[in-house]
């Protein structure tokens, strides 16, 4: 299967990014702008499917799973299996933990990114501002 995105998802995806939730908003104010040292895509399309966040390099999804998640255990599987034949990790959060302790889903990421790239995981700012 390609990794070119339907003319469905993308446009599910534009409108996913039009309406995000609380969750992904706070999450996305975390990721975008090369915070981690690379670049993120919020509601990014790949196939048939939508990825909640895309890092192209290193190759790493991050998804945001709500209550929804548990009652479509197949598909998610599905979704998985199709990404990591893509070539990319997927890695997963409540939906509420961006909300919650941001900073740790942030760090999380960050050794993710780290072990993909094979090198430390860069210094993030604290939570007051500061250095950690």
């Amino acid at each position: 299967m390609q990794n070119q995105a339907t003319s469905r998802a993308r446009s599910n995806a534009q409108a996913l990014r039009t309406n995000m939730t609380d969750s992904e908003r706070k999450l996305w104010g975390g990721l975008r702008g090369e915070q981690l040292g690379v670049k993120f895509r919020r509601q990014h399309p790949l196939g048939a499917y939508i990825a909640d966040f895309a890092c192209l390099s290193p190759k790493l999804i991050v998804e945001l799973d709500g209550s929804q998640h548990q009652a479509q255990a197949g598909y998610d599987r599905r979704r998985d299996d199709f990404f990591h034949a893509q070539g990319f990790s997927v890695v997963r959060f409540s939906t509420n933990a961006p909300l919650l302790e941001l900073a740790a889903v942030l760090q999380a990421i960050a050794h993710q990114l780290a072990a993909l790239q094979c090198q430390p995981p860069p210094s993030l700012p604290s939570p007051r501002g500061g250095r950690s």
